[in-house]
């Protein structure tokens, strides 16, 4: 029975790894190499197929139970996160226009530093000091990459730090138990059904314009 689950573990952390990768690599494929120019639009894509698949674990699989939004409060916390995961992967998206991949990923690799900054403003709460120490290489690193990068492109860098910002915020804002903890409604997979949706309609309101 351990064995099983172990190995169940395992499938599901080697398929993320391999969708993200693979979602990377076809997005960049698409908005870098192969010209397609509506980064918006592709995000409403991946947003709707993300709500779907999530749907489709729910109802049909049974991976986890239907659960619904029972307050106001609940709803205007995924309305935000919605909008917010949206800001993230349409930068995000947009970036790859401009910048290599690894480029895109080492950016990304910031990705703590400002989480360790939205907890500090939002909460007060301070890490260990060894936490804000080891963030300083990482950092450094990165200053020091963006300066010797030869595909270096300024609008495209300041997406990619835009998307890197917006994951840590929503991070910070996921937290919470009004969400996600032992007073919510909303699993992963349920709070995924409805940020594809929303985002799905951010992107579309937004394309109209």
């Amino acid at each position: 029975m351990k064995d099983s689950s172990r190995l169940f573990t395992i499938g599901l952390v080697t398929a993320w790894y391999s969708s993200n990768i693979g979602v990377l690599l076809l997005n960049k494929y698409l908005l870098s190499n192969y010209g397609f120019k509506y980064p918006i639009f592709l995000t409403m894509c991946h947003m709707t197929a993300c709500s779907l698949l999530s749907y489709i674990a729910i109802a049909w699989m049974k991976v986890v139970p239907m659960q619904t939004i029972r307050s106001r409060v609940q709803f205007l916390k995924i309305s935000a996160l919605s909008l917010v995961f949206c800001a993230s992967v349409v930068s995000g998206n947009i970036s790859l226009r401009f910048l290599p991949v690894s480029f895109n990923q080492a950016i990304g690799a910031t990705t703590p530093f400002f989480t360790a900054v939205f907890a500090y403003l939002m909460t007060l709460k301070r890490e260990a000091w060894l936490t804000y120490v080891t963030l300083i290489p990482v950092v450094t690193g990165v200053i020091i990459a963006s300066g010797g990068e030869p595909s270096f492109h300024l609008f495209g860098f300041i997406m990619c730090i835009g998307a890197t910002a917006a994951r840590a915020l929503e991070a910070e804002l996921y937290e919470p138990p009004p969400v996600h903890g032992s007073d919510s409604c909303c699993t992963p997979t349920s709070c995924n059904t409805y940020y594809g949706r929303k985002c799905s309609w951010y992107c579309t309101g937004t394309c109209k314009r």
